[in-house]
């Protein structure tokens, strides 16, 4: 292409369409989980930690794909509402580990519940052979952009683990 010459637009490129499907999702979520006071970063947190007690920010913030500063700020949000305890580790003076409380654990399940009829909002509009071609066509695309080389590290794509986003 010549300096000159126009770029394609926007809305033709792949990358814009997977961002509006991102944005639509994380839009509803947002929505849904307004009703218990909660934002989608929050419960994306308080989803990791039912999962995986115990996690360092850092840690965290790596499974939740956010900034360590990002995430600081987050836990001392969760922190002061109650929905977190964050404890000094065992090995290390200056790393806390974050652990939900019984309250956290009540309002993630009440969130949890609001953000799976969402995904499921989304999920009904496919046929269950078309969801599950859709998860495979997606777990491929993280696959090949995953690669550093550039080349496909699979041939059959894993189905999708549970993500909250």
């Amino acid at each position: 292409m010549a300096w000159d010459e126009p770029l394609p637009s926007a809305v033709a490129r792949l990358g814009h369409s997977i961002k509006r499907a991102e944005q639509a999702l994380i839009r509803e979520k947002t929505r849904a989980l307004r009703d218990v006071g909660l934002s989608v970063p929050q419960y994306t947190a308080l989803f990791t930690l039912a999962g995986s007690p115990g996690l360092s920010g850092a840690q965290l913030a790596r499974r939740c794909m956010v900034t360590p500063q990002s995430m600081a700020s987050l836990l001392l949000t969760l922190e002061a509402k109650g929905l977190i305890i964050r404890e000094q580790s065992d090995v290390h003076a200056k790393v806390f580990q974050s652990r939900l409380t019984p309250t956290g654990l009540a309002l993630l399940r009440r969130a949890d519940a609001l953000a799976l009829a969402v995904e499921q909002r989304l999920a009904d509009v496919f046929s269950p052979g078309e969801l599950e071609e859709f998860r495979s066509l997606l777990e491929r695309s993280v696959a090949i952009l995953d690669d550093e080389t550039g080349q496909s590290v699979a041939t059959a794509a894993p189905r999708l683990s549970e993500q909250v986003w």
